[in-house]
């Protein structure tokens, strides 16, 4: 009997590659959501910017990273939202909770980014 997800079938290099691809398709899909582009493209700004805010390797870790959570959050809160929707259209107290606290765990990371870089800015200007 074959599996439904032929995904499992594979190994090593082979399952690599197709796990990329499916990555880059998420990325994709992600892009469709207009809070992602806009986080994306503000990365494009702060990640290099973290090179030259940092001052060790470590600063510019944590700052890239925070850059990054926000983009992971916000596809995570993207995936809930699909399955959600998935599941049926209708309003129902389940589905409006896990959306909520989808969109708190966003809230949660756009602050914590926000919080480390006003913290190294003014740790580097002030």
């Amino acid at each position: 009997m074959k599996p439904v997800n032929p995904q499992k079938d594979r190994t090593g290099i082979s399952r690599m590659w197709y796990a990329t691809g499916y990555s880059m398709a998420g990325l994709r899909a992600g892009w469709s959501e207009t809070a992602f582009r806009q986080e994306m493209l503000a990365s494009i700004v702060l990640l290099p910017a973290a090179f030259w805010i940092g001052q060790h390797w470590a600063e510019v870790a944590v700052l890239a990273g925070t850059v990054l959570l926000v983009m992971i959050v916000e596809l995570l809160n993207t995936a809930v939202e699909a399955a959600i929707d998935r599941i049926g259209p209708e309003w129902h107290d389940l589905s409006k909770r896990a959306k909520d606290m989808g969109s708190a765990a966003v809230l949660l990371s756009l602050v914590l980014c926000l919080g480390t870089w006003s913290a190294a800015l003014y740790a580097r200007f002030a």
